[in-house]
């Protein structure tokens, strides 16, 4: 079965239901919250918002997904034969987006030495369109949700593989400290006297908030309750021609889809055709 971006965005705008179930076995609040904003961005492409049995439920994702990942490694999600998903869960419309040891991705590449060996041999893939999935919750109410695409978001990986590639060579050329290879910045063994203690040098990874990086868009819709996706027109139009008029049929004074411009991730100076698309409550 085939889902996208615009099915989920009409499943959720014909929702009526914008509470996250929080109920779970971990005993941290926020990683509940954050579990069960996962779990409603899954059902939003499964067509299965409103429905209340999650047994059903995970036999529907896999009719839907071809892989569903951990906490320690990207992506979050992955649509058969469709994008990767990384779902993000934070507590305000200004919070940074923390992206921890994993670097902004604009695409996700089977080569990627953070992912699984499920994850690469899930399908048949070599690169994936990465999708993040925003949303501010405070308790189990979902406040507002962010689509956006890496490509209209982050720039291009090599920027950011120069930047933690520069900064492992120069821990790694440190005088009479002994390294072993990792997929980290680096790792110094023996650093005491018997040879017990190691440091892990890790990257923690952030970016800014949507709402302030495309603050420059008077568009966006800001109320009780908002959505917005953020596509390159040459994607939107890749979507089947079936469900962007499902989607366009749905226009009212509280849902738009808009045509706008947006800045390059990789050289600002260039301005990149996209389309704005908009729910509020």
């Amino acid at each position: 079965m085939k889902t996208n971006l615009l099915i989920a965005i009409k499943n959720i705008v014909q929702s009526s239901n914008l509470v996250l179930d929080a109920q779970s076995s971990s005993s941290n609040r926020i990683n509940a919250v954050g579990d069960a904003l996962e779990t409603f961005i899954k059902d939003s492409f499964c067509n299965s918002l409103d429905t209340t049995q999650s047994n059903e439920n995970n036999e529907l994702y896999g009719q839907y997904f071809s892989y569903l990942g951990n906490k320690n490694n990207p992506p979050d999600i992955m649509i058969k034969n469709g994008d990767a998903l990384e779902v993000k869960k934070i507590e305000s419309g200004k919070s940074s987006i923390a992206l921890n040891s994993s670097y902004p991705k604009d695409k996700l590449y089977s080569d990627n030495s953070m992912i699984t060996v499920d994850c690469r041999t899930c399908e048949d893939w070599k690169e994936k369109d990465m999708l993040y999935a925003i949303g501010v919750a405070s308790s189990e109410q979902l406040n507002s949700l962010w689509f956006i695409y890496g490509n209209c978001y982050m720039a291009d990986k090599e920027i950011y593989k120069r930047i933690k590639n520069k900064i492992s060579a120069g821990v790694n050329e440190l005088a009479d400290i002994e390294f072993s290879e990792t997929k980290e910045l680096g790792r110094v063994n023996r650093v005491d006297p018997l040879g017990i203690t190691y440091l892990r040098i890790r990257g923690m990874w952030h970016i800014e908030n949507p709402n302030r990086v495309f603050q420059y868009i008077p568009q966006l819709k800001n109320s009780d309750f908002f959505l917005n996706a953020i596509v390159l027109k040459e994607k939107y139009q890749s979507f089947p021609e079936e469900d962007r008029k499902n989607l366009e049929s749905l226009k009212n004074e509280k849902f738009s889809i808009i045509d706008i411009k947006i800045k390059s991730p990789n050289n600002p100076a260039k301005m990149l055709d996209a389309k704005l698309i908009t729910m509020k409550r």
